[in-house]
């Protein structure tokens, strides 16, 4: 049996999300966190992608974004089939990397966004991997709060524009934000 046909509505808020197959790591090092991101960078220009947050663990990424009219079919494609070959190869395996098909679910209202947003980067925290999502370096957490550059493919203005309208001040709703989810 297929898969469920799902209606892409272009411009629209998706969250995109693959996993390791059979729970494995899809990267091992700083390095392959790097290569990922080196990877993504490209697909995301190339497509037309809005990626709004990001987080990517040791076993699985999650991606929100708004693709642009073409999907995110072709790019996923890419993005995946392109990050499991290069593993490949780096780390002498074969095989899949990733788990089946990557997931993707459309966010329905604005408090779903909001929570989206805020669930993707406290993925590492609720995983145990840190105390706080600016301790995990592969996440677009800690752009958005100003402790560094963001990547060139993450969209930093559109999350902020979530939150207000100056820069200081939406960077310190989202940092609130995000602490609440800490204690909920």
């Amino acid at each position: 049996m297929g898969r469920r046909l799902r209606i892409f509505e272009p411009g629209a808020y998706y969250h995109v999300a693959a996993r390791g197959n059979n729970g494995e790591t899809i990267v091992r090092d700083d390095l392959d966190c790097l290569d990922f991101f080196r990877w993504l960078s490209p697909i995301v220009f190339e497509q037309r992608w809005r990626v709004v947050t990001y987080c990517l663990m040791t076993n699985h990424y999650h991606l929100l974004m708004r693709p642009s009219e073409s999907g995110f079919a072709a790019g996923m494609q890419l993005l995946n089939c392109g990050h499991a070959r290069r593993m490949n190869r780096k780390h002498g395996r074969t095989g899949h990397l990733f788990r089946n098909h990557y997931g993707w679910r459309p966010i329905e209202s604005d408090a779903h966004l909001l929570e989206t947003c805020r669930y993707i980067v406290l993925n590492p925290v609720r995983a145990g991997l840190c105390k706080a999502p600016e301790d995990w370096p592969w996440s677009s957490y800690r752009a958005t709060v100003d402790l560094e550059l963001p990547s060139d493919f993450f969209a930093v203005g559109d999350l902020l524009a979530l939150f207000g309208t100056g820069p200081a001040a939406a960077r310190a709703a989202y940092g609130a934000f995000v602490a609440q989810g800490l204690t909920t």
